[in-house]
């Protein structure tokens, strides 16, 4: 099952897919909850899929929701994910969810069929970059603002100039409520309890000019 809000990805893949002997496309999902309500029916007539490729980024449910709840309901089931984002923190919580594996969509058609085989093996298959920031992370865990995502940093960033919670939301371009779960995540990681100490953190690791 091909899971992707976007129809000429979906078809992209499976008009590659289809040429293979040894697989094939049998359903189409735009997001989430379609895939599970596909799934649904699937299971009644005992047809599920072996292997889903699922987006992340989707309307409705997401693909991190979509895999966690897959993985739980239909556990027989494995999911690859295709995305366009590698952020250590999207990896983390793709894999948390089950998924079985990870691709970047600038992977190539053979890397895809390969991740699928290795999936249907019950074996996890990463992007190359990915499974490279894996084992650093292993060697060597980051700390300090290093422990940050990249839109982690933006909203210390923001914080460390002053910006409310609205204003960081209307700067990134999401919720309030959004924006203040990155404020919390960043200001946890960096064991800080304030907006003033970030400011500091910032000026001292580089990130911002002292205040005169």
């Amino acid at each position: 099952m091909i899971v992707d809000d976007h129809d000429i990805v979906r078809r992209g893949i499976r008009a590659y897919l289809e040429v293979l002997d040894d697989m094939a496309v049998v359903a189409e999902a735009g997001d989430g909850q379609q895939a599970l309500d596909a799934l649904q029916a699937m299971a009644a007539r005992q047809e599920l899929p072996g292997v889903i490729l699922l987006d992340l980024l989707m309307p409705r449910m997401d693909g991190v929701t979509a895999a966690a709840q897959i993985s739980a309901r239909y556990p027989e089931v494995r999911v690859v994910v295709l995305t366009s984002f590698g952020e250590m923190e999207r990896v983390h919580a793709a894999l948390a969810s089950g998924a079985a594996g990870y691709l970047l969509k600038n992977a190539g058609p053979a890397e895809v069929a390969a991740a699928i085989r290795a999936a249907a093996r019950d074996e996890v298959f990463l992007d190359t970059a990915v499974a490279r920031r894996l084992t650093r992370e292993m060697v060597s865990p980051p700390s300090g603002v290093g422990a940050l995502t990249d839109r982690e940093r933006d909203v210390l960033l923001l914080v460390a100039n002053g910006r409310s919670n609205q204003e960081i939301a209307d700067e990134l371009v999401i919720s309030e409520r959004t924006a203040r779960t990155h404020v919390s995540n960043m200001l946890r990681k960096l064991q800080l309890s304030s907006r003033t100490q970030a400011a500091l953190v910032a000026v001292r690791e580089g990130l911002l000019p002292p205040q005169t």
